[in-house]
């Protein structure tokens, strides 16, 4: 067989490639096998990323038994937890451009034959599988899995948002300092991403329906044993993908980007998986658009709600059968492309060895939470392109909302508002020039929304933004808003008490102008002068695209 990595190790002319290589430790032997990166993004920062090693050294193995010869290489990451709400926040989504870049130049600079990529948090789950759709050469992915939840006083289930909601509701008087303090201590009890339905493991948990993915990627504990033998299994799976001539982009593509769509409505993930699919849709050359999604929203059901739509956390979720038991009920019900291809057969294969849906913490669909899915675009004359909301974490009660416009320019500013007490029942606050440009880097919004939910004011105050929220964000929280405001789009022409209607049923998002008062206050508008020019800010904010394009390099 004919290997990639033949152009750095075969014939005389490699003479000098080999005798770096032998400075690496290598013998003929190893040179002789094919060569298979371990791109781990392992480090002492990230929760979900501090045992990465111990991943990668189990997928290592699994190429070893395989007869690959495996070298690691490594990436970088953002916590979004710890760069929630500071300037950090401005480098999350701007390092999934930065990760998937890395990611090309090792892999093409090295020439290797094939890759097994291991994140497990927000970006770089995308920005890996970006890169895999540029490369397309044999590829495999494993997560360092989810985090367990903790338990409060009470026995109930916590995680890290309810440290967010605590801020909230100390500020409120609601919670004592004591109280938040032992939460503090107990809410996030082991390595692992977070762990609700927030973004880190809904992407994994697409990467299982994109195929990519062994089954349980997105729902083993990151503690398990499992985990272990799964990333070994991986390893051996690689070569098997190699040996046959399977590429990433015979995996990722239309079919299988309909069926990370579907399972992403019927989990109910994160706003910010709309971005990164559609994103990877693009790279792998199958765009996709908001009406693509909102059409899929409403054929797909609603399974199952895990936290921040529910109490339940991924831990419950792997209990009944994972992913897999989505994935079979929506098969039965022919939801999902069959002819896709994963890494372990056909999605037909896949369909016909799931598990039951076990009817409680998945739901079949004749007993769905809701026959539409738990995410949804909006639109209207606010947002010409969209809006986006996770509908199955809002409470029905504010499925319809009206009220006056609080504008503030900044996250900040909101966020000394809410604190301040500022904001009343009823309120819309509106947060802009957050957006992919404007902001730039589109900074996600858990602090004022779990302040919001904190206080008390969940069912009786909207809050929409051109930035994006976190995977843990609940409530009536509408983001992704494009045109941004810093691209002149209607958010950028609210002013103070304007009224603002909004729809989640119905999908609308709009304010009470007339199309002549926005186009006079339009040619009113003066764009604002970026707020960095120099660095990587600098050079995002002139490259990426709008929200609903999925906020990629133009």
């Amino acid at each position: 067989m004919q290997l990639r990595s033949d152009s750095i190790k075969k014939g005389l002319a490699r003479a000098p490639h080999r005798s770096l290589l032998k400075a690496d430790g290598l013998t003929d032997e190893e040179l002789d096998r094919p060569l298979v990166a371990v791109i781990s993004a392992q480090n002492e920062v990230i929760p979900g990323h501090i045992h990465l090693q111990q991943i990668a050294d189990a997928v290592k193995a699994g190429i070893r038994m395989a007869g690959g010869t495996p070298l690691q290489m490594n990436t970088i990451g953002v916590c979004d937890g710890i760069a929630m709400n500071h300037e950090g926040m401005h480098y999350s989504l701007t390092s999934r451009e930065v990760i998937a870049d890395s990611v090309e130049c090792a892999v093409q600079g090295h020439q290797f034959d094939a890759m097994v990529l291991i994140p497990a948090c927000d970006k770089i789950v995308p920005g890996m599988l970006l890169a895999a759709c540029r490369l397309n050469i044999p590829t495999m992915l494993v997560s360092g899995g989810p985090m367990l939840a903790g338990r409060d006083r009470q026995g109930c289930q916590t995680d890290l948002n309810t440290l967010f909601d605590a801020v909230g509701q100390v500020t409120a008087g609601t919670m004592t300092q004591e109280e938040c303090d032992w939460l503090e201590n107990t809410a996030c009890p082991t390595c692992g991403s977070c762990s609700g339905m927030f973004t880190a493991n809904s992407i994994c948990c697409l990467s299982e329906a994109l195929g990519i993915a062994l089954p349980g990627n997105g729902t083993i504990p990151a503690v398990y044993s499992e985990r272990i033998r799964l990333a070994k299994r991986t390893g051996m799976k690689v070569m098997e993908l190699l040996e046959q001539g399977i590429t990433a982009l015979d995996i990722i593509n239309e079919h299988s980007i309909h069926n990370g769509m579907a399972l992403d409505m019927a989990f109910g993930g994160s706003t910010n998986t709309m971005l990164h699919l559609t994103a990877i849709a693009r790279a792998a050359g199958c765009p996709v658009t908001m009406d693509d999604w909102d059409a899929i929203s409403e054929k797909t059901p609603n399974l199952t709600r895990i936290a921040p739509a529910g109490n339940l956390h991924i831990q419950d979720l792997n209990e009944v059968g994972g992913i897999s038991a989505i994935i079979g009920e929506l098969g039965r019900e022919g939801l999902l492309d069959e002819a896709a291809q994963t890494c372990h057969g056909t999605m037909a294969q896949w369909i016909a060895q799931c598990p039951p849906a076990d009817g409680e913490i998945v739901r079949t669909k004749d007993n769905a939470f809701s026959q539409r899915g738990g995410l949804k675009v909006l639109r209207g004359n606010l947002a010409p392109d969209c809006g986006v909301v996770k509908r199955s974490a809002v409470d029905p009660e504010m499925y319809q909302h009206s009220g006056p416009a609080r504008v503030f320019e900044s996250e900040e500013q909101a966020c000394e508002a809410i604190f301040g007490g500022a904001i009343n029942p009823g309120d819309v606050v509106v947060i802009r020039y957050e957006g992919p440009a404007g902001g730039p880097g589109m900074r996600e919004m858990l602090t004022p929304t779990s302040a919001i939910c904190g206080m008390g004011l969940a069912k009786s105050v909207a809050l929409i933004t051109d930035g994006r929220f976190s995977g843990a964000t609940k409530g009536p929280a509408i983001g992704h808003v494009s045109p941004e405001a810093a691209a002149g789009g209607p958010i950028a022409l609210l002013q103070e008490g304007d009224i603002i209607d909004i729809d989640i049923e119905a999908g609308t998002l709009s304010v009470r102008l007339s199309d002549e008062e926005l186009e006079a206050r339009r040619q009113a508008w003066v764009k604002p002068a970026p707020k960095y020019t120099t660095g990587v800010l600098g050079r995002y904010a002139k490259l990426v695209s709008s929200a609903d394009k999925g906020a990629y390099f133009e």
